[in-house]
């Protein structure tokens, strides 16, 4: 039976994951940077069971609750061992490729920052990516650079179409608006925006979308180039629409 991940709002426009494992009974939380939201998620959804908090990076808005939540909880925390001096306390210190718990993998995926992880569930395609791949969009370099971020962009191409982008924001509405300033005629960037539209209206999340879709419309996945990747990153950064 399959991983599965549902997106917990929280903060101005994050979103972190509360993960089930649906043999096992497992419960996680990846990435929570407050408490109250995940404590009421965790017992509305997980009778308050939380076994384990996925940290990606070691930045305070994806990990600022994640030891009070460990020790309401009894969860156990886990990162990248590379980059434990920067994150909470960890119980479980694993090193890009190593299993996780929950049948899970460790991917390398630096860029955003030198010691940013990934991880990856095949049962269930879950792809927990932090702040590396958004919605149609990707994380700023605030410590990693182009080149690194576009293998880690390549390391997801072995990765099926349906796998689940479940990313650390809620930006996919700016990110769109940048996307069709690049190809304002195209379709498929229309229909995704009035998709997306339509769900934050209703107070839903734009979040998790596929891999598929991203490969597709993302003009950051779709980088042939380092070069490329960086020229697209530098003119967003400098979009104001």
């Amino acid at each position: 039976m399959p991983v599965t991940a549902t997106p917990i709002p929280c903060l101005s426009d994050n979103t972190a994951w509360l993960l089930r494992d649906t043999a096992s009974g497992e419960v996680a939380l990846c990435d929570p940077p407050e408490v109250a939201p995940f404590l009421a998620a965790l017992e509305q959804r997980a009778g308050g069971r939380c076994d384990w908090i996925f940290l990606t990076h070691h930045h305070g808005d994806h990990v600022a609750g994640a030891e009070e939540l460990a020790r309401r909880t009894g969860a156990r925390i886990l990162g990248n061992a590379a980059d434990a001096s920067r994150l909470p306390r960890l119980d479980l210190a694993l090193r890009p490729g190593d299993a996780t718990p929950m049948g899970g993998r460790m991917l390398d995926t630096p860029g955003h920052t030198r010691g940013h992880v990934s991880y990856w569930f095949a049962d269930g395609a879950v792809l927990l990516c932090g702040d590396v791949l958004f919605a149609y969009g990707c994380g700023r370099f605030i410590e990693g650079t182009a080149e690194e971020m576009f293998s880690s962009f390549r390391r997801f191409d072995a990765l099926p179409g349906n796998a689940l982008v479940c990313c650390g924001h809620e930006y996919t509405e700016a990110n769109l608006r940048f996307c069709r300033s690049l190809r304002p005629e195209d379709p498929v960037l229309a229909e995704a925006a009035a998709r997306v539209a339509a769900l934050r209206a209703a107070g839903r999340p734009s979040v998790p979308t596929t891999l598929w879709e991203e490969r597709r419309a993302n003009p950051f996945l779709r980088a042939a180039t380092p070069a490329e990747l960086l020229r697209l990153r530098e003119a967003k950064n400098a979009f104001r629409g």
